[in-house]
């Protein structure tokens, strides 16, 4: 195996950023289209139902498309159909192009549907697919003739129809075609793509190169766990392609300070570019989503920035830090402050409940991120 290239934490994540499309301003350029290439880079965008302030999908994609609109993300989806939406770590949108590596995942998924669904029976499932091959899309509110039942989970529904279209649409049989706030419109998978016939599923080991291929091209150094984030079954299979590249001089062993016995690897033209590409964001301010790509593993954002990130609106009200929503603010690489904010939507207007400094803060910070927070408020509230 070749020696390790060292690398500080300093040096790590401006790769990250780079990666992420956070080094610089507009990385995908502007208008619909932007939205496009913002998710084919990424591999995909979490969804969430949190609304405290703008849900999370909307929000990565303004932190890194100044000129980011929600009907970008809606004519993507619904009209270019360039995105749909799946399971990767948790629901998310994913480029339409890679949907093929999810085939298997979806017939895995029709042929053990798992105890969350064994209340429903197939006939449901074909009682639902029949009506909405005859009627079209249609979402749970158009479902009223349901019996009534019980909930058993706080995310569970009284109509006995949500769970069957759930099963239906991550076994592949339906697709999300639209939303309307959080509710989905769930149309024919086949009939909405225009397929004669679904694209077929790859091989096993297409499939792990396609994570590897995705973690370094949004993460610029990679390690199993990150490459790997909630999906450890792949790890095994996924250290044999690495060390596959390894092998071939594709990839090259890295070692981040402070991080040394934790394995990391990146392209070697990647490093070579980053080592002679200026930083172009010094003054540049994120705020970000919780559940950004940058924020959402920890345990990397801890090593390579020295923040710890709490996500507290789960956590009894006494015993939270950073406060309720609490969203970590990036000025050039450095994250600086974390500030917890709420939209009053009756009078379109951002709240500060909690504004924390993270380390010593210099007399620009505020001027800066006071700025960027009125952005983010324009954005919040446009119409």
């Amino acid at each position: 195996m070749p020696i390790p290239i060292s690398l500080t934490r300093h040096e790590a994540r401006r790769i990250w950023m780079r990666a992420q499309g956070l080094d610089r301003p507009a990385p995908f350029g502007g208008g619909a289209d932007a939205t496009q290439r913002a998710v084919e880079h990424l591999g995909y965008v979490q969804i969430d139902t949190i609304n405290v302030i703008e849900r999370c999908h909307h929000h990565i994609l303004w932190s890194r498309i100044p000129e980011y609109r929600r009907a970008h993300l809606q004519q993507a989806q619904s009209t270019d159909k360039s995105v749909f939406e799946y399971w990767t770590h948790a629901l998310a949108y994913v480029p339409t192009r890679d949907l093929r590596f999810f085939i298997d995942d979806m017939r895995r998924r029709r042929a053990v549907p798992g105890s969350w669904f064994d209340s429903v029976t197939p006939e449901e499932v074909r009682k639902l697919l029949g009506r909405i091959r005859v009627e079209g899309a249609l979402s749970i509110r158009d479902i009223e003739d349901d019996v009534l039942v019980e909930k058993d989970h706080a995310w569970a529904s009284r109509k006995p129809s949500k769970r069957a279209l759930q099963l239906a649409f991550l076994s592949g049989q339906l697709t999300i075609s639209a939303r309307e706030g959080m509710v989905k419109r769930y149309e024919l998978i086949g009939r909405h793509f225009g397929w004669d016939s679904p694209p077929r599923p790859v091989p096993a080991a297409r499939k792990l190169d396609y994570l590897l291929d995705r973690a370094l091209r949004a993460q610029g150094i990679v390690s199993l766990d990150s490459a790997c984030h909630l999906d450890a079954s792949r790890k095994a299979g996924l250290r044999e392609r690495i060390e596959e590249r390894v092998a071939r001089g594709r990839l090259v062993p890295v070692s981040v300070a402070g991080a040394e016995r934790v394995g990391h690897w990146a392209c070697p033209a990647m490093l070579a570019a980053a080592r002679v590409e200026e930083f172009a964001g010094e003054d540049t301010v994120h705020i970000l989503s919780p559940f950004d790509p940058l924020v959402i593993q920890r345990k990397r954002l801890e090593l390579m920035f020295g923040y710890t990130h709490r996500f507290e609106a789960y956590v009894p009200k006494t015993k939270r830090v950073f406060g309720y929503f609490a969203l970590p603010v990036l000025v050039g690489d450095r994250v600086v402050a974390a500030i917890d904010l709420k939209a009053d939507r009756a009078r379109n207007m951002l709240q500060v409940q909690q504004w924390n400094w993270i380390g010593p803060q210099q007399a620009t910070h505020s001027r800066l991120i006071e700025d960027s927070l009125h952005r983010f408020e324009q954005f919040q509230f446009e119409t």
